[in-house]
Formats: structure tokens, sequence, C-alpha cells
């Protein structure tokens, strides 16, 4: 059996029905990280949404990782933070979300920007996206070798993220991801149904 995990990430529509969707999917779990992603709200209304999904996450021990705002991070009391290239940086981020916080960041297709990040303090990369995606618009598409490639050099794990699907995710296991970052895939079907595929996926490597 692999040791990947499953890195889940919001629909940028969490309000009506959402919490109930989010117990269903980590109990159908294990889901090691859940991230909270929406655009343009503002940090009011977000925490708003996001107080109960970190109920359901802090209630099955899942990591409440907030995307692109340190300080929303900061006021949740978050159990981390993901950063953009454009979101702020790795330093900042320790400072004010303390040594304890996750704070991961995206690095596409580059090398470069990823040990920069390993540099800073990062305690993930993320490379992506593998796959066309319909949750975010991408221009990378690195190859699953650079996940392999991170692994034989470096012992910060690494996210694969982008369009990952329970029938594509075997070539990014079997190239060394540590987890997988998924959203589109789960939230677009049957929730529980999708990460109990996923999870038999990973159980087969």
């Amino acid at each position: 059996m692999s040791d990947c995990q499953l890195y889940l990430i919001s629909p940028l529509d969490v309000s009506a029905g959402f919490p109930q969707r989010l117990e269903r999917a980590l109990d159908a779990g294990p889901v090691a990280a859940f991230q909270f992603r929406v655009k343009g709200i503002d940090q009011h209304q977000a925490a708003r949404l996001a107080e109960p999904l970190l109920e359901i996450c802090r209630a099955r021990d899942v990591a409440f990782i907030v995307n692109d705002s340190i300080s929303l991070a900061k006021r949740l009391g978050a159990d981390g933070v993901h950063l953009g290239q454009g979101d702020g940086d790795v330093r900042e981020a320790r400072d004010v979300l303390g040594r304890d916080a996750q704070i991961g960041i995206t690095c596409h297709a580059s090398r470069h920007l990823a040990m920069e990040a390993g540099d800073a303090g990062a305690d993930y990369v993320a490379f992506g996206a593998f796959y066309p995606s319909t949750t975010k618009a991408t221009e990378d598409r690195p190859e699953p070798e650079i996940l392999s490639w991170w692994q034989n050099l470096f012992e910060i794990p690494c996210v694969a993220i982008g369009g990952i699907t329970p029938n594509n995710c075997t070539p990014l296991i079997e190239a060394g991801a540590d987890f997988l970052a998924v959203s589109g895939a789960v939230w677009n079907g049957d929730e529980a149904s999708v990460i109990a595929e996923f999870i038999a996926r990973m159980k087969a490597e």
C-alpha cells in the first residue's frame, strides 16, 4: 500500500447543504487535510462559512487549511494556509501563524519555485495542474516525474493537484505524490463513493 493520502479542496460554494456533504466525504475517508477555498467574499462572510466546516474537520482530526489568506487562517485558528505565488511569503505566514502551522506553496511546474519554497520553510509544495481542471484555469502541465525528482532530493512532502480523478491518479501515486489534492472529482459526483474510490486506488499501489 502506498503512503499517499487525500487532500480535499472545497468547491467555491460552501453554503447551503455543503457542511453535510463535507461530513459524508470525510466519513468515507481517511482524508488527511481539507482546504477552505472561496473567492470574492469578504473575510467576515468567509469566516462565517468556514467555522462550521472547521468544527467538522476538528471532530475528525482532519487538518483545516485556508487558501490564500494568512489573516483568515489566523482569525480562524486554522491548522495552516496554502499560498499561491502571489499570496504572501512563507516566512511572513510563519511569523503570523506560528511554528506549528502547516504552510504550503503552489509551485506549478517549477522545480526552482519548489526549492525556494523549501528553503523558506514551507511544510509542503504543490505541483500541478497534472490534468485539465474545471476548478481552476491553469497553464502549467508538469509531468509526473517532477514528483519523483522531488522525492529523491527532499524530505518535504509534495502534493499533486489539478484534474485528478480515481481513473487518472495512479501515475501520480506511483511517481511519489505524498498527497493528492482533489476537488471537482469529489464534489461533481457522489462525494462518499468518489472518496472511497480514491482510497481503493491508493491501497492498490
